[in-house]
């Protein structure tokens, strides 16, 4: 049989995950890997929406739910959003649960591409964007962030890129993998720009509340006038340690919802009863959820950021997320054979730049969601081939 007659042309177009590439290879590894290349919280999920969780399954709650998800948690959703950032959504038509935030993001760019509409997208950026959208049949448009400035979109560079096919801009902040956050006055004026075209945004504020002090998330669609014209994707992966899970959602206008909901019915159906349950309890005392686990991961932060600066690579103050993006260029290696050869001879698993676009080449994606002690230990295995390859190529 010709595979490549009968597999689509779209799928054969995207290429596998780069993030999933370097994390199957140091799962085939005999000798023991610190794995600093997924995005998951090393925190387990806490006890009492564990608790919910299980109490649910042992009343039996095991059924589908309503295809927008349960209307009590789509009541807490609206009040969480609310009292977190001063957006109001009716619970009824202006929201939807989803398998994660992942789904609500698909769900939102096949509910408004046609063939041929241009999508703009940020890099680097979180991997699934430009798939999702050639899968739409939409056409990505990029733009290449600059590394000064945590290689955030700025309006200028969102003006130049429109063009009369412009459909759709997608924002993803607290980003990764940078961990950049775009402040109030940033987010206002791309607003502007988005308002004097006439498009949609899709805003993926998964990484909201891993945002750290000083510093505070501000959401698009809270500025005046764009509410009507953004969806905001946001879940429980994240901030609640809940990535098994799979839940999330998404918020926006009700027509657009419409759309989404009619896709979310034929291809899903429905969420998962039973982390929907957990769900309502993470929400229920959601601050005291968080404010541990970003606590911890801001001091992990600063002790791989200082770490990677000691090692001699550059690296942007991350505000958000937990990721860091340091520079490896010193070392006179691309992104790919510094990580291939960091795993080979350290046995620490991070993920290369380009993985997240082409202007990633000459960068490295850590992460810092796991142990202190893990982050201590790869640190020095860091610093130690840094020194190592940089001694090699005579630098």
């Amino acid at each position: 049989m010709n595979w490549d007659q009968m597999i689509s042309r779209a799928t054969q177009s995207i290429p596998p995950s780069g993030i999933r590439r370097f994390f199957d290879l140091a799962a085939e590894m005999k000798e023991s890997v610190i794995s600093l290349s997924i995005g998951e919280p090393d925190f387990v999920t806490p006890w009492s929406i564990r608790d919910a969780g299980i109490y649910s399954l042992e009343q039996g709650h095991t059924h589908y739910s309503p295809n927008a998800g349960y209307l009590k948690l789509r009541q807490a959703i609206a009040l969480y959003m609310n009292d977190r950032f001063d957006l109001q959504y009716c619970e009824k038509n202006e929201m939807i649960v989803t398998v994660g935030g992942s789904e609500a993001i698909d769900l939102m760019i096949r509910a408004v591409i046609n063939p041929g509409d241009e999508v703009i997208i940020s890099e680097p950026c979180f991997v699934s964007y430009k798939a999702c959208v050639s899968l739409a049949s939409g056409v990505p448009v990029v733009i290449s962030g600059q590394p000064d400035n945590g290689f955030k979109i700025t309006a200028e560079q969102l003006d130049a890129a429109m063009t009369n096919r412009t459909k759709l801009v997608i924002l993803g902040y607290p980003s990764n993998p940078t961990g950049a956050v775009l402040d109030r006055d940033e987010v206002t004026a791309i607003a502007d720009v988005i308002k004097k075209h006439s498009i949609f945004v899709l805003s993926d504020e998964l990484y909201a509340e891993l945002t750290y002090p000083p510093h505070e998330h501000f959401s698009i669609a809270a500025v005046p006038g764009m509410k009507d014209r953004t969806v905001v994707v946001n879940g429980f992966s994240k901030a609640f340690a809940m990535t098994g899970w799979r839940i999330g959602f998404a918020c926006g206008p009700a027509p657009l919802i419409a759309a989404m909901h009619k896709i979310h019915q034929y291809a899903i159906m429905c969420s998962p009863s039973v982390a929907q349950e957990a769900a309502c309890e993470a929400l229920q005392d959601a601050p005291r959820h968080i404010a541990a686990m970003r606590d911890a991961y801001d001091q992990r932060r600063r002790l791989v950021l200082h770490a990677c600066r000691e090692a001699g690579l550059p690296c942007y103050e991350p505000r958000g997320a937990f990721y860091v993006f340091p520079d490896i260029r010193p070392t006179g290696l691309t992104s790919a054979l510094f990580c291939e050869r960091f795993l080979r001879e350290e046995k620490v698993a991070i993920v290369p730049g380009e993985a997240f676009g082409d202007c990633g080449q000459g960068f490295v994606r850590i992460s810092y969601a796991t142990s202190t002690d893990n982050l201590r230990e790869a640190m020095v295995r860091l610093r130690r081939f840094v020194k190592r390859s940089q001694i090699h190529a005579g630098i």
